[in-house]
Parts: structure tokens; sequence; C-alpha cells
């Protein structure tokens, strides 16, 4: 098993206007993201668990010309309400760097 940070060249996350939150997950090389691709770590069940949203909500699209993934869902705050915490959502990639990507088994998040 692979940690997601091994495997992408760039992992971000930012708004997709005030309502939504998107993450950009780009492989290095081909090998990378087919591994990201094939084991379907990236899914919408890890989105609702880690962020809250709604798993029939979360938009996953794998591009493979581009060797990246793309994940967008609805924020659970708009930007700018009083809850928000990351009011340009560029912080929300963090718990995702050290999720651990591989074919035999369900991808597991580290946590300290």
């Amino acid at each position: 098993m692979t940690r997601l940070l091994d495997l992408c060249s760039l992992i971000r996350s930012k708004n997709a206007g005030p309502f939504w939150l998107t993450f950009d997950f780009m492989a290095r090389d081909t090998d990378s993201y087919r591994t990201l691709r094939d084991s379907g770590a990236l899914n919408a069940e890890l989105f609702a668990e880690l962020y809250g949203a709604d798993p029939a909500q979360v938009l996953v699209v794998n591009h493979d010309r581009a060797e990246a993934v793309k994940v967008s869902f609805p924020r659970p705050v708009r930007q700018g309400d009083l809850a928000d915490s990351d009011s340009y959502g560029g912080q929300q990639y963090a718990p995702l760097v050290d999720l651990l990507v591989g074919s035999e088994t369900p991808p597991v998040v580290l946590r300290e």
C-alpha cells in the first residue's frame, strides 16, 4: 500500500463557487494514476465520512487523459458563513495526504 501523497504530484482543495468544494488529485505518472483510479480509494463514502457530505451528492471523476481525479461536493456551510472555518476551501485536502491506497485492502486514513 502507498500513501496518496506518494502517488500524486499535486493534491489540492478549493472552492467551486460559494456552495461547493472541489479536490484535485494529479498523479505523478501513468502507473500512479492507474493505481489510484483502480483502487477506488477516492470514493463518495470516504468524502462522506471525512467531510460530512451526502454520498449521493459526491461527484468523483477520473480524467484518464490528464491522469487526475477530481472530486466535488456541496460545502457543509456556504463560503463566508460564521461557521465556515476555511473560507477558500484551500486547507480541506489535509486529512487525505496520508490516505493509504492499495488494490488488496480497503482504503485507510491514518490518524494521529
